[in-house]
Formats: structure tokens, sequence, C-alpha cells
């Protein structure tokens, strides 16, 4: 098993991609694949992942949703608040 540097819950600086220069909350983390699923805190900034529908019982119309994304754990690193910096004049 596969030990890495996030974890579930964690809030995350997505450094490569489509998504680059998010920042995001780990949802879920998916072993098998090496990757992890994000929900972007900056909802204005950054457009969800979309995925088409077909026609069904369910959703007669089809269509395309809003999903959560999920890149390779290699994208994101941990984020750290910046420090305020208050200068002394």
């Amino acid at each position: 098993m596969n030990t890495y540097h996030v974890k579930k819950g964690d809030k995350v600086y997505v450094n490569s991609g489509k998504w680059k220069g998010g920042v995001a909350v780990i949802s879920a983390v998916l072993p098998k694949k090496d990757r992890v699923v994000l929900e972007f805190t900056d909802n204005q900034s950054r457009q969800p992942g979309k995925r088409t529908l077909k026609k069904s019982q369910a959703n007669p119309n089809g269509g395309i949703i809003d999903r959560s994304v999920s890149v390779h754990v290699s994208n994101v690193v941990a984020y750290r608040e910046p420090a305020d910096e208050k200068k002394t004049e």
C-alpha cells in the first residue's frame, strides 16, 4: 500500500494540470489509481469538472452535470496559509 504526503480533508495547492494555481480540499484518495478527488474552495475562479449523461429513465433529457475533479497525487502539495507580514516602521 502506498503512503502519500496528503490525506482526506487536507487543503492543497494544485501545481500542475488544468486546475493549476487552484486551492482545494481533498474529498477522497484513490490509492489504486494514485489520484485524489478535489473540491475547490474558490468556485468563482475555477470551473468544476463536467460530465455528460446519456438519456435514461432517471434523466430523460440527458445533459451535462458538474462533478468533482481528480488529479494525480504528484500534482498537489500541502497548502499553508500565507503568514501576515507586519512591517515595522
